[in-house]
């Protein structure tokens, strides 16, 4: 018996030791002047739309932004990067009527809405300037207003509505360019495999409402596959929240709301350590519930079920199609 808790002791200590000596990674992104490195972020939702004594309408979106990110300059523990969007493709089917954009064709054609050509367009090419401090944590984004200026241009009441979706907040989201992944200051030793971390945000919406988002990690260790990268699973969960205030600039009111994640299942990144990139992600979530909506003096009850699924990819070259 003796020999026995003396055995375990020890294995309890070689196991402590063992952890002890484990590799620690920060998923950072590490930045080298002047060399640029360019993602590719897509967004599929699909929604199920069902008003009280109607038909289900069935709604498609799919979006694709091509990034290119240079870092400029590293000063005073502060990194200097730009932000461009170089592409972007917009499917979206609402009920059977599609409505198609991309930026990356020869001519670029937005279907039976001409609009949407001018609107997307103007964000061809728009640039941000991006701050990073201690911990490369986003101090700062320049280009809000410009970018603002640009898209009100072409649809005046869409760029209104902009200003209001288009947060400090929402940049500083965009401006990470690990997809959330970042462990933060809280971590700053790095994570070992078989750690896990959360990432807690509000996402505002101006008069959409609110997300209250939940990203939960867990650190793999090394793909089994791809033996050179790191695997992170990633699960998300999302909780909607109605406006509290009226919803200036749009044509209908959401009064109140049960909006919930359901059945979440963990989706998975691929991180280059050496390189300090997300070389691919996925996060998927799916959300049911029911809003209260008022269209002028109408108030009806919507059901809801949307599957939301993003994918990233990072690469040392443009994801924009060869000129031919």
């Amino acid at each position: 018996m003796a020999l026995r808790c003396m055995l375990v002791v020890a294995l309890a200590f070689g196991s402590v030791a063992s952890l002890s000596a484990q590799e620690k990674l920060k998923f950072e992104p590490k930045f080298e002047a002047n060399k640029a490195f360019y993602q590719k972020v897509s967004t599929n939702v699909e929604q199920v739309v069902k008003v009280q004594g109607g038909a289900d309408l069935n709604l498609k979106h799919q979006q694709t932004f091509l990034f290119k990110w240079l870092p400029v300059k590293l000063e005073a523990d502060k990194w200097t990067v730009k932000l461009t969007i170089e592409g972007a493709i917009l499917k979206v089917d609402i009920a059977s009527n599609p409505v198609n954009y991309d930026s990356t064709a020869e001519q670029p054609a937005a279907g039976n809405n001409p609009g949407l050509a001018d609107f997307f367009k103007n964000l061809i090419g728009t640039e941000f300037t991006i701050t990073y401090g201690k911990g490369l944590i986003v101090e700062k984004v320049e280009g809000r207003d410009e970018f603002l200026k640009k898209l009100g241009t072409s649809n005046p009441q869409m760029g209104e509505l902009l200003k209001k979706l288009l947060t400090e907040e929402a940049l500083k989201e965009m401006a990470d360019p690990t997809a959330g992944l970042m462990p933060g200051v809280d971590k700053a030793a790095g994570i070992a495999a078989g750690e896990t971390w959360e990432k807690k945000t509000t996402m505002p919406l101006g008069p959409i409402g609110t997300y209250d988002r939940t990203l939960s990690f867990k650190s793999i260790g090394k793909d089994t596959e791809k033996k050179d990268l790191d695997k992170v699973e990633v699960t998300a969960k999302l909780v909607y929240k109605a406006p509290a205030a009226d919803a200036d600039g749009l044509l209908f009111r959401i009064k109140g709301a049960t909006l919930d994640t359901v059945d979440p299942k963990a989706g998975a990144f691929l991180f280059d350590s050496k390189l300090g990139q997300v070389v691919s992600g996925t996060i998927a979530v799916r959300m049911t519930g029911k809003l209260n909506v008022t269209i002028g003096t109408t108030e009806t009850e919507v059901q809801l079920v949307q599957d939301q699924s993003t994918t990233i990819e990072t690469s040392d070259k443009s994801f924009l199609p060869a000129k031919k």
